[in-house]
């Protein structure tokens, strides 16, 4: 090959073209790639639903006995402040007695017995147990009490009388500190 050939030719026979080719077709797919993206990232949730992810709730303003109920995932959480008896009560329960049988300390965390947190929904047909405001029907059992279909939840939140299958489902939770948890 002559000299002349190699400048036109570079020294592997690649052409101008060739290079020409090759740096539209990555223009192309660098610019498809970005026209594309506004339809990818629309399907990333929101802010307003990223913020409802988790909830923090600051315990100290529940007194003993008292319960509150805050929302989570567009769900009610119940957060009841325990009293000692309520506590006994729930212990003293045998497996025989239950429909779902669950025991009273795997229904808490470790060290923070008096604080019961649930997701507050009937399992039967989903609707909202009574027994949380001051007032409410709480059932035979002292905790919750669905009149929707009369599920009776006992003070763990077990499901002791009625159609529900299983006990109020417990939200992945965790204490931030001893007054305070962060709910998902």
């Amino acid at each position: 090959m002559s000299t002349k050939e190699q400048t036109i030719h570079g020294e592997d026979g690649a052409t101008r073209r060739d290079m020409l080719h090759t740096t539209a077709a990555v223009t192309a797919g660098v610019g498809g790639i970005l026209a594309l993206w506004p339809f990818v990232d629309q399907m990333n949730p929101a802010a307003d639903t990223l913020a409802l992810a988790t909830v923090e709730v600051d315990l100290s303003s529940i007194g003993e006995g008292e319960a509150i109920i805050v929302k989570w995932q567009g769900k009610p959480i119940f957060i009841r402040h325990r009293t000692a008896t309520e506590i006994a009560e729930a212990r003293a329960v045998t497996m025989d007695q239950l429909i779902d049988k669950e025991t009273d300390e795997e229904r808490i965390h470790a060290g923070h017995e008096q604080w019961l947190i649930m997701i507050g929904i009937c399992t039967h047909l989903g609707c909202v147990p009574l027994g949380t405001k001051d007032g409410d029907e709480k059932g035979e059992y002292g905790g919750w009490f669905c009149p929707c279909h009369g599920s009776h939840y006992d003070t763990a939140g077990r499901i002791r009388k009625g159609p529900a299958p299983r006990n109020l489902d417990l939200p992945d939770y965790a204490f931030v500190s001893d007054t305070r948890i962060k709910i998902g």
